[in-house]
């Protein structure tokens, strides 16, 4: 998702003139620009299935199947489709610094071993195709789960996304790297009890990497059979205000929500692991792409009613954004969606919940399938929020009282604040 520039627009839409185009995977999903110029009509975009990944003033730039794009042409809509670039199809083989999914299950359980005194490996649960799901915990040695300040942070629900796999196990790898070497991180971890999940949708993160060209693969791989395109995003499958606007109710849709909340297995471990950790305070969720940091709400253009929890958000994405250079802002002011993780962990459990959305901005910049040249720098870019927000664990409130000192010797607050909302 995007608020792009003209400029991005205009590199877009070259690219599409002057690339040669490769077949569509066969599951036949197509870019689509459409007219909108409304958060309405972008809501009643998203809530047809289409997966909107890009939001200029006057256009939004998503990918939809066949069904969608004639319900949008039913629609009145006006819009215009392309095939996929061949430069988006595939990682050039350079580009094997991405962990599959073996190789990531391989580097966390080397972790664990090897770092056994703060790292722990364990199943949440299992996928609809029986992969493990896996967490890592770390924590001081002397810690009893559940009894420090807990925080946990989420990858790759959707399963093209793959930046979001290595940004959460850089997290974890520089964690325990930096154990009893660098006095801040250890003093973290000892305080702390930091859980990271850097893959909740293994099954389709592993197909859309298991063929060449890449499938596009955004959902699970839930099937019941029939049709070449099935599975539920997981990303619209959390309770939370589950089955309104902005999630597909058609199972061949890119967004498609599932029969019910909770009806698929990566959610349901999420879902039991976090109701059983009353003491994890702030969740991250990690998508691509967009540069952008969302906070709740996703489902309504309300804001947060209660005033201290909507400061709280507002203060910390405001932090991060001056970290990232990534915008900070609600969810639901791109469009709404329904069902998604963060609304689900704030609504139901009152952890203080953000959704980053990473490099690159646009699909000119490579979208879902950038180059691994850029893994590292994105790691990194992400890790202060990361260490940030662990801090905070403890009381995510005491923001509003550096707020309150940091307001004496910023004479721009007022701007900066406005620009958070």
């Amino acid at each position: 998702m995007r608020y792009g520039l003209p400029r991005v627009l205009c590199l877009f839409s070259v690219l599409f003139l002057s690339l040669p185009l490769a077949a569509t995977p066969s599951h036949d999903l197509k870019i689509v620009r459409i007219d909108a110029s409304t958060r309405d009509q972008r809501t009643e975009i998203a809530s047809m299935g289409i997966a909107i990944e890009e939001v200029y003033s006057d256009h939004v730039v998503g990918l939809a199947y066949d069904e969608q794009v004639e319900t949008l042409s039913e629609a009145g809509f006006r819009f215009s489709l392309q095939a996929m670039p061949a430069f988006l199809m595939d990682f050039p083989p350079q580009d094997s610094d991405f962990h599959n999914l073996a190789e990531l299950n391989s580097r966390l359980e080397e972790i664990a071993q090897h770092y056994a005194e703060i790292a722990t490996l364990s199943v949440i649960g299992e996928s609809i195709e029986k992969k493990p799901l896996y967490m890592m915990r770390i924590s001081g040695s002397k810690n009893k789960e559940g009894a420090v300040p807990g925080i946990i942070f989420l990858g790759t629900h959707h399963a093209r996304e793959h930046l979001s796999t290595e940004v959460p196990l850089f997290l974890i790898e520089h964690l325990v790297e930096n154990y009893n070497q660098d006095e801040k991180i250890t003093a973290l971890i000892n305080e702390r009890e930091i859980w990271v999940m850097p893959m909740v949708n293994p099954d389709g993160s592993n197909y859309d990497v298991g063929d060449s060209p890449y499938q596009w693969w955004r959902k699970n791989r839930r099937s019941d059979g029939t049709g070449s395109v099935y599975g539920v995003d997981l990303n619209r499958n959390y309770g939370y205000r589950w089955g309104g606007p902005g999630a597909g109710n058609n199972r061949s849709s890119e967004t498609y929500r599932g029969d019910h909340a909770f009806s698929e297995p990566e959610t349901q471990a999420v879902k039991t692991f976090l109701e059983a950790r009353d003491n994890i305070t702030i969740l991250l969720s990690y998508h691509t792409f967009s540069e952008l940091i969302l906070y709740p709400w996703g489902y309504t253009m309300e804001g947060i009613q209660n005033q201290r929890d909507l400061r709280v958000h507002q203060m910390m994405a405001l932090r991060m954004a001056q970290m990232t250079g990534y915008r900070p802002q609600q969810s639901s002011d791109l469009y709404v969606t329904s069902g998604d993780t963060t609304d689900w962990a704030y609504g139901e459990l009152g952890v203080i919940s953000f959704t980053f959305e990473l490099y690159p901005s646009s699909l000119a910049q490579g979208g879902f399938y950038p180059s691994a040249s850029h893994i590292q720098e994105v790691v990194n870019n992400n890790l202060d929020p990361a260490l940030y927000l662990i801090d905070l664990a403890d009381n995510p409130y005491r923001v509003l009282d550096a707020q309150l000192a940091w307001m004496m010797v910023n004479p721009h607050f007022g701007m900066d604040l406005a620009y958070a909302q």
